[in-house]
C-alpha cells in the first residue's frame, strides 16, 4: 500500500493515546476515505482500533475532501476551518473521525524520551514551545506595530473610527439628497 505510512504514523497516536482506540473499536470493519488533492487516503479500522490502509478504489463508508488549503488552519484546530470540509456517509464515523482529529494529540516528549531521556525530552519540548509562544508574540507585537504605523504616522490605513464616520456621514448625505429629490418632485407637481 502506498500510504501505509500514514496509517503506520496515525496508527502511533491512537495507541499512544489508549481512549482513541476504544472509540474506534465500536467502528470496526468500517471504511473511511479522505480526499486531499492530489491525494487520496482511505483507511479500514480494524476490530483493534487501528487502522489499515486501504485500496484507493475501495467502497467507502464515509469519505471527506479537504482543500489543501484548510490543512494549515486544521492544524490549529480553527472550527471554521472544520466547517469546510466536505463530508459524506455514516454520520457517526464522521462525527467520531473529526472528533479526533480536535482532540487527538502528539506525545512528543514520550517519543523523544526513548532517544534522549525523560528530563532531556521534557525540557526539549518546553524548549520548543517557549520558542513557540516568543514567535507568536513577536508576530502579534509585529503587526500591532505595523497597524499603528499605518493608521496613526504614515496613514496607508483608515481606522475603524474614521470608517464608521465616513459610513454615518454618507448615510446622512444619502437621506438628505433623498429629501431633496422629494422637495423638488414636489415642487415641480405643483
Amino acid at each position: 500500500m502506498p500510504f501505509q505510512p500514514t496509517a503506520s504514523a496515525l496508527n502511533h497516536l491512537l495507541t499512544q493515546s489508549g481512549w482513541a482506540l476504544q472509540r474506534l473499536v465500536i467502528h470496526a470493519g468500517k471504511t473511511a476515505r479522505f480526499t486531499i488533492a492530489p491525494f487520496t487516503f482511505t483507511y479500514t479500522i480494524q476490530s483493534d482500533g487501528t487502522l489499515c490502509a486501504a485500496a484507493a478504489d475501495a467502497s467507502a463508508d464515509a469519505s471527506c475532501t479537504i482543500l489543501p488549503s484548510l490543512l494549515p488552519r486544521l492544524a490549529v484546530h480553527d472550527e471554521a476551518a472544520f466547517a469546510q470540509i466536505e463530508s459524506c456517509g455514516d454520520t457517526t464515523l464522521l462525527a467520531e473521525v473529526f472528533y479526533l482529529s480536535r482532540h487527538l494529540h502528539w506525545d512528543v516528549a514520550e517519543d523523544l524520551s526513548q532517544v534522549t531521556g525523560d528530563i532531556a525530552a521534557e525540557r526539549i519540548v518546553q524548549y520548543a514551545k517557549a520558542g513557540q509562544q516568543y514567535i507568536q508574540d513577536a508576530a502579534l507585537n509585529l503587526s500591532q506595530a505595523l497597524a499603528e504605523y499605518w493608521t496613526e504616522e504614515s496613514p496607508l490605513l483608515a481606522k475603524s473610527t474614521h470608517i464608521a464616520d465616513f459610513v454615518q456621514q454618507t448615510d446622512k448625505l444619502r437621506d438628505d439628497l433623498a429629501r431633496l429629490e422629494q422637495r423638488i418632485n414636489r415642487l415641480s407637481n405643483s
